[in-house]
């Protein structure tokens, strides 16, 4: 269901972008420069979930708005204590004496975390982006997001100021047997993607499901109708679904690393940033960050499947196979 990519080269800013397969849906992890993602693909963002506001992992938040102004779209935002203040002062530095007037509009809504405490808010173009009805809330579990195809997760980390940890998590996969699909006599289409979202969505067993496909021959538009339950029954296979970490700055203590192991565990794919060689360590532990052995040892007790490093430090610029290598051999339990 995922298709998950650095925006940027690791030595450039941070930044993952997450596709939705199927459903021109994304989501965004951290807002560094955002330049090398097309508008077409920004207007896909629907959430957005940022670590902490360093200028690398925010500077790009100018440029969504850039992009969104004038569509009508409402984009959530998550983000660390005092992340309402910045995202306010951010808007605050513009003018928006002729928004009022635009046709669409085009909403924040913005949520910082604050322990198990939330506040959220929202940013309304054609008012001006003034901050309106603040809201406080509570998170379970760490969950900050409950969609009905995925959660995301949160830990908060210590960078010498409070670092967002994320897990994506999608909920289940809904597989479909394609020779079943096949004995039917029915191609696949769009409307398999109804019939996931209505298993997702829990929708009833008697639900009609529109199974529909184009002839290739004349070009008529066939149509066939079923239970939900029916083809949950016969054509579909329930399987765990893919999980996707995401943990830019923190420095390797104790407590950051059970919180970085609660955020990992498992994962099918965790972006881990590595800033620094090990020989390095003791000016990784003064900048807060992690050294690459440090990343590649943690995605090793996290038991991940495949992990992508990201935020070397220019000071390696033109050595990043030396990071690499250095987090593969501790990924492997080689050092």
């Amino acid at each position: 269901m995922f298709d998950a990519r650095l925006i940027n080269d690791p030595f450039d800013d941070p930044g993952v972008f997450v596709e939705l397969k199927y459903r021109r849906e994304a989501l965004l992890f951290d807002l560094g420069d955002l330049r090398a993602l097309s508008p077409r693909n920004l207007l896909k963002v629907r959430q957005i979930f940022v670590s902490h506001t360093h200028m690398d992992h925010f500077i790009g938040f100018d440029h969504l708005v850039r992009v969104c102004l004038g569509r009508d779209q409402t984009i959530r935002l998550f983000g660390p204590g005092g992340f309402l203040r910045h995202v306010e002062n951010r808007l605050g530095s513009y003018t928006w004496n002729l928004v009022e007037n635009y046709e669409n509009d085009f909403n924040l809504v913005v949520t910082e975390v604050v322990g198990e405490e939330t506040r959220t808010a929202c940013f309304a173009c054609r008012r001006a982006f003034r901050r309106e009805g603040e809201q406080e809330g509570k998170i379970s579990g760490g969950i900050l997001c409950d969609h009905p195809f995925y959660r995301v997760k949160t830990e908060i980390l210590d960078h010498r100021v409070p670092c967002l940890a994320f897990a994506l998590e999608e909920k289940f996969r809904v597989n479909i047997r394609k020779d079943v699909l096949q004995s039917m006599g029915i191609p696949p289409g769009p409307w398999l993607m109804d019939l996931k979202e209505k298993i997702a969505r829990n929708a009833p067993p008697e639900t009609d499901i529109r199974a529909f496909w184009r002839d290739e021959e004349d070009g008529r538009v066939h149509e066939r109708y079923f239970p939900l339950g029916e083809l949950r029954e016969k054509l579909v296979l329930i399987t765990r679904g893919m999980k996707i970490a995401y943990i830019a700055d923190a420095v390797c203590s104790p407590d950051n690393e059970t919180r970085m192991l609660a955020i990992a565990e498992e994962a099918d794919l965790l972006f881990v940033e590595a800033p620094f060689l090990h020989g390095d360590e003791s000016r990784a532990a003064k900048k807060y960050h992690l050294t690459a052995r440090q990343a590649g040892s943690l995605a090793r007790k996290a038991g991940v499947k495949r992990m992508t490093l990201f935020h070397f430090s220019p000071k390696y610029q033109g050595q990043g196979d030396l990071l690499q290598s250095e987090a593969d051999r501790a990924f492997a339990g080689e050092s």
